[in-house]
């Protein structure tokens, strides 16, 4: 089509086999578009073109559809975006109406055969995540390769602590469980392969959990569809590289000394209340000392 179609919050660039979505950086700007950029979506990765009213009196919206499966940001989001965050969604002046069904029309000539099959492999790059976020209970790491949680003394629960920083390899994993922060019981948990999630998010080594002010949508979201990318590229047959032991700690370096005393401090109070034995009291202290 070589048009540019400019709304709301986005541009539309459309190219022969794709459309390249730049995304502004305003004020009122949802702050997922921030972190997202751009991004280019081939035709191919569309399962069809709507135009409907605008949620605001005045405008109009086009809106492409993607395939089930082949965006891992709208995999991982799972239908919980709001519609305002909707990195799909061209919103219009109502007087541009006629050029959006124009290109609407456009746009569903060139779907692919296969539009209304789920794509076998994802046709949409994963934005570039920040490479780690603080979730409430413990801080988010992912090098493309690794996710490594990380707990906070302030809100890990007596399980995690018992259980130590933790660290994954994309290839243990099965897939991402991302609850939006904006709901009740909100988290992230990666999904191991073979193995059922101990329980509630909050005691599950393999999750952190969200809060208000933590796991933010625009920091945890890009994150959870990075992994679940990295995951899907492994392929669903691969086997672990080595088995995981949740008690083995990631060694971190701690710059603030203050930082390992509060720890230890915690994990005094676990040993007071009976939570942790005296060999486990002893072994994570020598752990946290360890990385003075």
């Amino acid at each position: 089509m070589g048009d540019v179609l400019v709304g709301i919050h986005s541009t539309w660039e459309f190219d022969t086999d794709s459309m390249l979505i730049r995304f502004e950086r305003g004020i009122r700007t949802p702050k997922l578009f921030h972190v997202l950029g751009e991004r280019r979506i081939p035709y191919e990765a569309l399962s069809a073109v709507e135009l409907a009213p605008g949620g605001k009196r005045g405008t109009v919206v086009l809106r492409a559809v993607p395939r089930r499966g082949a965006d891992p940001l709208v995999e991982a989001a799972d239908g919980q975006l709001k519609e305002a965050s909707d990195p799909y969604r061209l919103v219009l002046p109502a007087e541009r109406e006629t050029l959006a069904d124009y290109y609407a029309t456009e746009l569903r000539a060139v779907l692919g055969p296969d539009a209304a099959k789920e794509a076998d492999w994802h046709m949409v790059s994963a934005p570039a995540a920040p490479l780690s976020f603080k979730a409430y209970d413990g801080k988010a790491a992912f090098d493309g390769h690794t996710v490594s949680f990380r707990w906070f003394w302030t809100g890990a629960s007596s399980a995690k602590w018992k259980a130590g920083d933790q660290s994954f390899s994309v290839r243990e994993l099965e897939g991402v469980e991302w609850r939006s922060p904006d709901v009740l019981n909100g988290h992230l948990r990666l999904r191991l392969r073979g193995t059922e999630p101990p329980g509630e998010a909050d005691q599950d080594p393999a999750s952190v959990i969200f809060g208000l002010g933590y796991g933010l949508v625009y920091e945890s979201l890009p994150f959870a569809a990075s992994v679940l990318e990295a995951v899907r590229s492994v392929g669903p047959t691969a086997a672990p590289e080595t088995e995981h032991r949740p008690t083995a700690p990631v060694r971190q370096v701690r710059s603030d000394p203050a930082d390992i005393a509060e720890r230890i401090r915690h994990l005094g109070e676990l040993h007071e209340a009976g939570l942790i034995t005296d060999e486990e009291f002893s072994a994570k202290k020598a752990e946290l000392l360890a990385e003075l």
